[in-house]
């Protein structure tokens, strides 16, 4: 009598199925929890130096607008004559201007005006421009043609130059000068919305809900929208750095909030008289925008790496 090949081998004393291989006696793999999870990505954060430094500028950054007094006791409109033109010291931190006011209280008061209005910016590009991509994406056919070939125009005009004939429309001011920034970038996010919602609606689960009879905007909302927003927040984390630099140069210009309102645009512009004898005036505020610019850039890296919000 021949035994089979294909027979396993019993080790005397041992029960079928309880040998190292069947995994017999070893704990249960525990799921990774939303803590766990939390933790990964809080380790994966630390682990990049810069993506830190970048989240901690615009963490102090968004502090100074919403409590400047935290930083600085210096009145950002009044000055003291005599203070007039100090370099950096202990006292001032980023020396004062042609008035005797703080530079550095200018700036902290400042970045309350600079970042609310980039937000309104931010909005307004990123609902606009989504609202298009996404019904471009979705409906197709002659209004994804029309909605498109619109926005091939929109990007054929430079984004200053139309954002300054839209001030020309809608007037001088901050709000303005946002609303007319917003609008310049409608058609970036349009053009990324379009493109994730066209890959999106082709998938499986969404051809299966069509099926299903599940109603249109219940999938636009259920599953299309969801599953298309990640890079759209990536890219709205990017033109938040592009649209902090284009609403300081508007202010550069003269169009932003009137003086003695402190704008960072506007701080650069004031010190361009004194730069032989005032370096800090518009060095400073200077340092402070590239400083914002590259860390939403680097934020938007990041985000971009990890698929956004998926």
């Amino acid at each position: 009598m021949t035994a089979t090949l294909d027979a396993p081998l019993l080790v005397p004393g041992t029960v079928p199925g309880s040998g190292p291989e069947s995994g017999a006696g070893r704990p249960p793999k525990r799921p990774a929890g939303p803590g766990r999870g939390i933790r990964t990505r809080l380790l994966h954060v630390l682990r990049q130096p810069t993506l830190v430094l970048s989240i901690a500028v615009l963490l102090l950054v968004t502090l100074w607008a919403l409590a400047p007094t935290w930083f600085t006791a210096w009145d950002p409109i009044e000055g003291v004559a005599r203070d007039r033109l100090q370099p950096p010291s202990a006292t001032h931190l980023f020396g004062t201007d042609n008035l005797g006011r703080d530079l550095f209280a200018r700036v902290v008061h400042g970045s309350a005006t600079s970042l609310a209005a980039t937000t309104v910016a931010v909005i307004v590009g990123l609902t606009v421009g989504s609202f298009f991509g996404l019904l471009a994406g979705f409906l197709r056919g002659i209004v994804d043609d029309a909605i498109m070939r619109f926005m091939d125009v929109l990007l054929a005009i430079p984004s200053l130059l139309l954002s300054l004939a839209l001030i020309t429309a809608l007037g001088f001011g901050t709000l303005n000068v946002a609303i007319a920034v917003g609008l310049a970038s409608v058609a970036s996010f349009s053009r990324v919305m379009r493109a994730e919602v066209l890959q999106v609606a082709t998938a499986v689960y969404v051809e299966a809900a069509r099926v299903s009879g599940v109603r249109w905007y219940t999938i636009l909302r259920r599953h299309v929208l969801p599953n298309a927003s990640g890079p759209v927040v990536a890219l709205a984390a990017l033109e938040f750095g592009v649209m902090v630099l284009a609403i300081s140069s508007l202010s550069f210009l003269g169009f932003g909030a009137p003086p003695p309102t402190p704008e960072w645009g506007s701080l650069v512009s004031g010190g361009r008289d004194y730069l032989a004898v005032a370096w800090w005036l518009t060095t400073l505020p200077g340092l402070v925008i590239v400083a914002v610019v590259l860390s939403a850039n680097r934020i938007s890296r990041a985000l971009e790496r990890n698929g956004g919000t998926r």
